[in-house]
């Protein structure tokens, strides 16, 4: 973060330059739309490459706040990358690398953080990338923290978010491969102080918690060469088919709806026009362009029986056919992760249920996972977010520091 002298010199001036502020915005966003659509538009056809190859990088920006006084200490880079989708086909994916300006003092290479970021919506101008270049990124402060620590962070955008398509919501393979091949690509960005030794941890919460659980999963089959030290995962979406009835008629509904416009973009076995109702789909198309705040304000409570042909609850069709087999493919906890875990869940979460985390937990250590759960009674999914955050950047530092990782299995499985 910049000097406290600079920040209170720049608030000094600022209601003086408002006014030119908003001229200058008048005349240049036109232009910085253009570069943008520009960055965001992947090379068609994809060139030939290796998942983690980059496509492009540039200079970005990252700030704290929507005025632009509090900018941290860091190189930011702009990063578009190859990837691959649910099913394996290449796709393009961007993300945000930070690197902080002062030189690493570590034993050995600059450790990278691959960090998943929770939820953000579908629409592409909710992708992370944009929101840290406009200080309007509500994990900014975490990664901050991270920064601080002198850890590089590359954030992922996941697949879709800014990039043309649907956003994959809590898709497991793609949001996996998006956090593992993040990683790849900041190890290759020029003069980036950062290299193939650089050691790496996966992070992230809600739906960052669930994409870091899923890549922890597939280390040694998609990205062996990468030294992953350890994942944490907080209250992890394990499992769509218990998450689903709880986000019905919540505050949170909207998030209901990006899931099934994610699992309609990725499966050809399903398509919501046999399901929905007019006014459902005019709900979706208007949720397919929405970010987490609009879901929120706009689509709270929302009762989706309102929106099908039968009258029947969304979540209801997630156990038949064709949806059970393709929600079965979302779950977490089938495979046993690569890395030693940190999960941290609270029962008092009121979004993602603390059982389905709880169960990933236990069904990783029933298959030999080395696995530390913690139970926390914060109330609230964000507020347990906000009580993770201290303990899982200790955690993440004793993994890359060569720490002996806690394995509580012995009291999950015998509780």
């Amino acid at each position: 973060m910049r000097p406290p002298g600079r920040a209170r010199r720049l608030l000094a001036t600022l209601a003086a330059g408002i006014t030119g502020l908003a001229v200058l915005t008048a005349g240049t966003t036109a232009h910085a739309a253009e570069n943008e659509e520009d960055f965001y538009t992947p090379p068609s056809p994809l060139p030939a490459g290796d998942p983690g190859d980059l496509l492009k990088h540039e200079p970005g920006e990252f700030y704290l706040d929507p005025v632009k006084l509090i900018e941290p200490d860091a190189d930011v880079h702009r990063l578009m990358y190859l990837s691959s989708d649910t099913h394996g086909a290449p796709n393009a994916v961007t993300g945000t690398l930070l690197v902080p300006e002062r030189k690493w003092r570590g034993e050995g290479a600059r450790p990278l953080v691959s960090y998943a970021p929770g939820t953000q919506g579908v629409g592409d101008d909710c992708a992370p990338s944009k929101k840290l270049a406009l200080g309007l990124e509500y994990e900014g402060p975490f990664v901050t923290g991270l920064l601080a620590l002198g850890y590089a962070v590359v954030v992922t955008d996941y697949e879709g978010l800014g990039t043309p398509g649907m956003h994959t919501y809590v898709n497991r393979a793609a949001e996996a491969h998006a956090v593992l091949d993040a990683a790849r690509a900041a190890q290759r960005v020029p003069d980036a102080d950062l290299s193939a030794d650089s050691p790496v941890v996966l992070a992230g919460y809600s739906q960052g918690g669930g994409a870091s659980a899923a890549a922890a999963e597939l280390i040694d089959e998609y990205a062996p060469e990468l030294d992953v030290k350890g994942a944490y995962a907080g209250a992890p979406p394990a499992n769509l088919a218990e998450v689903a009835p709880v986000l019905d008629r919540h505050y949170a509904a909207g998030f209901l709806g990006f899931s099934l416009l994610s699992l309609d973009a990725a499966y050809d076995e399903i398509n919501l026009n046999d399901v929905v109702n007019d006014e459902g789909r005019r709900l979706m198309d208007g949720l397919a362009e929405a970010c987490t705040e609009d879901a929120i304000l706009k689509y709270a409570f929302m009762d989706t029986s309102d929106l099908t042909k039968d009258g029947r609850a969304l979540e209801e069709y997630l156990d038949e056919e064709p949806y059970a087999s393709v929600v079965a493919e979302q779950r977490i906890g089938q495979r046993a992760p690569d890395v030693p875990v940190f999960v941290l869940h609270s029962k008092l979460d009121d979004i993602v249920p603390y059982n389905q985390g709880r169960q990933m937990a236990v069904d990783w250590c029933e298959q030999g996972g080395t696995v530390q759960f913690t139970t926390s009674y914060v109330p609230s999914h964000i507020g347990g977010m906000l009580r993770a955050y201290p303990q899982a950047v200790g955690w993440m530092a004793g993994m890359l520091n060569g720490e002996k990782p806690r394995n509580n299995c012995d009291s999950l499985l015998g509780s």
